[in-house]
């Protein structure tokens, strides 16, 4: 096998550290050209600083944070990718939990590095791993599953808001992924969390839970789909001067659409109604405070300027 001349050989390696935020392996190394003695070597002469365990920092002794996450992989002679915590950081949709290192493999691959703790997984398959600024890391999607099974609800809670708002994943796509991944640590978490927010009754199935809640309130039954405002509105009690909508994908909804929302509400309270907003998972799971609401709702008596039922 013929290695490159000692100077183009400098600069390959330069330009792999480089690429991998300033770490550099012993067996790339080797793959280059250079000696085991060579690399002793460079050690001695501070060219090379040790970070882990046939691991070093190229030109400095010590690595930014991304440049150790990389060296942990590299330690792992990329047999394993960032996950859990750590993956969570570099996809910047939440903190690390101390200063271990998380990475995340197969079963079978025993990599026990001094500062990783390695998560080995069955499941693991090869499109749960991705590179972020050219680090192996699981895929935003996979991150989640392992945090919900570490993460207090809050606080996967905000990993899934920031995972959506900076468009790493598409809550629905999350849900039919928790559905593929039925058992598997840290799906329930994110579906009841999911569940909660995103939950979605076909209008027949919303109109048949609704109606008897609002029966059970003592009111009578309302109007379905009509235009009030210039707006399309779930459910109006006329008499009342009671609107209901009701909201399903809560993470889908983008800044002009909860622009819209603020509109239609604040048009129905201008026309002296009461407006009111339920999610779909309220309907469904917790009818009571739905029902306790509306009754709440029927005791206010409506202002003399009503909505009308005119055309869009």
């Amino acid at each position: 096998m013929a290695y490159p001349s000692p100077p183009e050989r400098a600069r390959r390696a330069w330009s792999l550290a480089k690429n991998q935020h300033w770490a550099i392996a012993g067996f790339q190394l080797l793959e280059l050209g250079y000696t085991r003695r060579a690399i002793r070597h460079r050690v001695d002469i501070g060219r090379l600083h040790l970070v882990f365990r046939g691991v070093y920092a190229v030109g400095r002794r010590e690595l930014t944070r991304k440049g150790t996450w990389m060296g942990a992989i590299l330690a792992c002679r990329f047999q394993m990718a960032l996950s859990h915590e750590t993956a969570g950081a570099l996809w910047s949709i939440c903190g690390e939990r101390g200063s271990a290192i998380h990475v995340s493999g197969t079963r079978g691959r025993d990599h026990r590095v001094p500062g990783l703790i390695a998560h080995r997984s069955s499941t693991l398959a090869s499109a749960d791993v991705t590179r972020r600024e050219n680090i192996p890391v699981t895929t935003p999607i996979r991150t989640l599953i392992d945090l919900g099974a570490r993460l207090p609800s809050h606080a996967l809670e905000a990993a899934i808001n920031e995972a959506n708002k900076l468009d790493l994943i598409d809550p629905t796509d999350l849900r039919a992924a928790l559905d593929d991944r039925r058992g598997q640590p840290g799906t329930r978490a994110l579906r009841q969390i999911l569940d909660r927010g995103e939950f979605v009754l076909t209008e027949s199935e919303l109109e048949r839970r609704f109606l008897p809640i609002a029966k059970q309130a003592g009111l009578a039954t309302p109007l379905t789909q009509q235009w009030v405002n210039g707006f399309r509105v779930d459910f109006y009690w006329p008499d009342l001067g009671l609107v209901v909508e009701t909201d399903g994908l809560r993470y889908h909804r983008t800044p002009s659409e909860q622009t819209r929302d603020h509109i239609r509400d604040q048009a129905h309270i201008a026309a002296g109604l009461t407006s009111l907003r339920f999610t779909h998972w309220q309907v469904r799971y917790d009818p009571g405070h739905v029902e306790r609401t509306l009754r709440a709702a029927a005791r206010i008596r409506p202002r003399p300027l009503l909505g009308d039922l005119g055309t869009p």
